[in-house]
C-alpha cells in the first residue's frame, strides 16, 4: 500500500494582548465622547431646565406673599432697591422680589437665600411684609435633608406654619417644641433640630442683608417694630 505524505499544517498564530497605550488610547476616547453626549444633552435640556426653575421661583413668591396677584424683580445699586428692567441685571447680582396686591400696593418682598443644612445646601424662599415687619411665609425650593427626619423643613405642615407671623427682629430662635414663648421664636421639628437651626440661620443671615436695604428704601426703621 501507498503511504500517504504527511501533511503539516501550519498552527494559528497566536492572539496577541492589545498594549496598554492602545488600551489608554481607548479608554480616552470613551470618555470624550461620553463627556461629549452629557455636555450636548445639558445643552438642549438646559433652556428647559431654566424655564421650569423660573417658573418655579415665580410661583412659589406667590405663595410665600399671601394676596399678591403681581411680582416686581428688584436688585440693589447705588443705596436703593430698583426695579429690574429686561437686560438691566447683572450675572452677580442678587434679586429679590417685590409683590403687590389688586390695586397694586406692595405688600413687601420674597426673598431668596441659601445655606449650609445637615447633608447639603438648603435653598428656600420667604415672604417679608414691610409694613407688619413680620416674616408671613417660608417655601424650601431645594433641599437633600435626610429622608423621614430633615426633609420634614418642607413636609411638616407645623413647621412650615412657624414662619406665617414671625418677628425676625432681633433674631429668629429655634427652640424646642412647645417651649415657644416669643414671638421671634418657632418649634424645633423632634428628631430634625439641625434641620430646623439650619433654616433660622439661613433666614437670619439674609435678614442681616436684606432688611436694611427694604426698610432704607421705603424710609422705615428695622431696629424694631415701634420705631
Amino acid at each position: 500500500m501507498k503511504q500517504q505524505p504527511i501533511q503539516w499544517v501550519k498552527p494559528p498564530k497566536a492572539e496577541q494582548e492589545p498594549s496598554s497605550t492602545r488600551l489608554v488610547l481607548t479608554m480616552a476616547v470613551a470618555g470624550f465622547l461620553s463627556g461629549l453626549l452629557t455636555i450636548s444633552i445639558y445643552l438642549v435640556t438646559l433652556p428647559t431646565i431654566t424655564a421650569y426653575k423660573i417658573e418655579s421661583l415665580r410661583q412659589a413668591v406667590f405663595r410665600v406673599l399671601p394676596n399678591t396677584v403681581s411680582i416686581q424683580e428688584y436688585v440693589y445699586r447705588d443705596g436703593q432697591l430698583r426695579a429690574v428692567k429686561d437686560g438691566e441685571k447683572a450675572k452677580d447680582e442678587a434679586s429679590i422680589y417685590g409683590g403687590f396686591d389688586i390695586r397694586q400696593n406692595m405688600l413687601g418682598y420674597a426673598i431668596a437665600a441659601e445655606g449650609a443644612g445637615f447633608q447639603d445646601t438648603i435653598r428656600l424662599l420667604y415672604g417679608y411684609d414691610k409694613v407688619q415687619k413680620r416674616i408671613v411665609g417660608m417655601e424650601v425650593l431645594d433641599s437633600r435633608e435626610t429622608p423621614g427626619l430633615g426633609d420634614k423643613i418642607y413636609k411638616d405642615l407645623d413647621f412650615v406654619a412657624n414662619f406665617k407671623a414671625l418677628n425676625p427682629l432681633p433674631e429668629i430662635k429655634a427652640v424646642k417644641k412647645g417651649q415657644r414663648t416669643a414671638d421671634n421664636q418657632i418649634d424645633a421639628i423632634t428628631g430634625a433640630t439641625i434641620s430646623s437651626v439650619a433654616i433660622v440661620k439661613i433666614i437670619n443671615q439674609s435678614n442681616a442683608l436684606w432688611l436694611p436695604r427694604i426698610h432704607a428704601t421705603h424710609g422705615h426703621c428695622f431696629r424694631s417694630l415701634s420705631c
